[in-house]
């Protein structure tokens, strides 16, 4: 694989210790607006990639029904492990777990009603190619979902991170966060238009997120990209950083952090 798919496999495979944490609610909620958009039909089938610990399939699967099907497939096995716990004790018998990556994926074209990636399609390498093939598994009058993050992701806190960081290793907040590259609605739409889709509707969503206390924002930083940039720390660096972004938060008293949002939809003619 591409060293920036084995880079995403490594940093969400360690993430998942903290991924369910209440802390990091908003992937459930973004997975699930991200589904509601599409409002499937009982019966429909839908191919979900890049799909985490199961935030838009579950609700996917929920909406497609018993008689609907859902595959749901991510590059990191232990967040998908995490979603098959949730669906079987959900009774979800219509959901369909692997570990694959996304760009191996060989289909029959016009295979899926609905095809969905949420805070996935900025880890792909060509993302133009990506969404072309994914496209092609798309039925007529199908739906492709595409959602990404918005500007200023996490912050304040998302500062005082990097600022942190930089305090001990200056060479690791010079890195390129692949969220980045999408943040403005027109870049997405500009995306979406270059892998030949049309009908495309983008949706930019401001937000915020509460934190119950300062270590909420750490537990973001560990369960999400964020953790690539912690596990390149030496165990020193991370107590550092660790002590140092906890007390920014709470000297000043900030209670929530940012998390906008830009939804794209487009249906095929």
């Amino acid at each position: 694989m591409h060293d920036a798919k084995l880079k995403a496999q490594a940093t969400y495979n360690s993430a998942a210790d903290y991924y369910d944490n209440p802390a990091l609610a908003f992937w459930e909620r973004f997975g699930r607006a991200t589904v509601e958009r599409l409002n499937l039909q009982p019966g429909a089938s839908v191919l979900d990639v890049c799909s985490g610990a199961g935030a838009s399939a579950i609700p996917a699967a929920r909406g497609v029904g018993p008689t609907g099907s859902v595959l749901a497939v991510d590059l990191a096995e232990n967040l998908l492990v995490l979603a098959e716990g949730k669906a079987r004790q959900l009774g979800l018998t219509n959901l369909e777990f692997r570990v694959s990556d996304v760009d191996a994926l060989n289909f029959s074209p016009e295979r899926f009603d609905a095809v969905v990636i949420v805070f996935g399609i900025f880890f792909l390498p060509d993302m133009v190619e990506t969404l072309t093939r994914l496209w092609r598994f798309v039925k007529p009058h199908g739906q492709l979902a595409v959602t990404t993050w918005g500007p200023r992701l996490w912050e304040p806190g998302s500062s005082l991170f990097w600022s942190a960081v930089d305090d001990v290793r200056p060479d690791l907040t010079r890195a390129y966060n692949p969220w980045d590259s999408l943040t403005d609605p027109e870049a997405v739409r500009a995306l979406l238009l270059s892998a030949g889709i049309r009908d495309v509707t983008v949706e930019p969503v401001s937000g915020t997120h509460p934190l119950r206390s300062p270590e909420d924002f750490w537990s973001i930083v560990l369960g999400s990209g964020y953790r690539a940039t912690f596990d390149a720390l030496t165990e020193m660096e991370q107590r550092s950083v660790h002590a140092q972004v906890l007390h920014s938060i709470e000297e000043h008293h900030i209670t929530n952090v940012e998390t906008n949002v830009v939804y794209a939809t487009a249906r095929k003619s």
